[in-house]
């Protein structure tokens, strides 16, 4: 008997390590975006599947019409809705000092690029 329950222990416990890092954070997961798509409202601001930030405008059975720019609004699946966002974490339209067109150089000027003239 005790030799019966020996052969089928790694494959249990196979079996539970599966579950708890594979099948429960997934459900969870489901679960956390099935309760954000539910509780979508006007006014709210959400980030879609795509990275597209913007704020919802209506809210219908399937779709959800969502305005990323003053004037644009776009015709998403609900399900594209991935999360619910704070003022705070969505990003703002003012570059960083390390994107182009910032403003900003820091960096070491080209090679030959300086203002003095060596020549004689």
């Amino acid at each position: 008997m005790s030799n019966n329950l020996a052969t089928f222990l790694p494959l249990v416990l196979i079996v539970l390590v599966f579950w708890f890092l594979v099948i429960r954070p997934t459900r969870k997961r489901q679960q956390q975006v099935s309760s954000v798509q539910s509780s979508l409202g006007p006014g709210s601001q959400v980030m879609l599947s795509s990275g597209i930030y913007g704020t919802v405008v209506s809210v219908a059975d399937e779709s959800v019409r969502v305005e990323i720019a003053p004037g644009t609004t776009i015709k998403v699946a609900r399900q594209a809705v991935v999360r619910v966002v704070e003022d705070s974490a969505a990003p703002t339209d003012q570059p960083t000092p390390d994107q182009p067109g910032s403003g900003t150089d820091d960096g070491p000027a080209p090679a030959g690029s300086s203002d003095s003239s060596d020549e004689h």
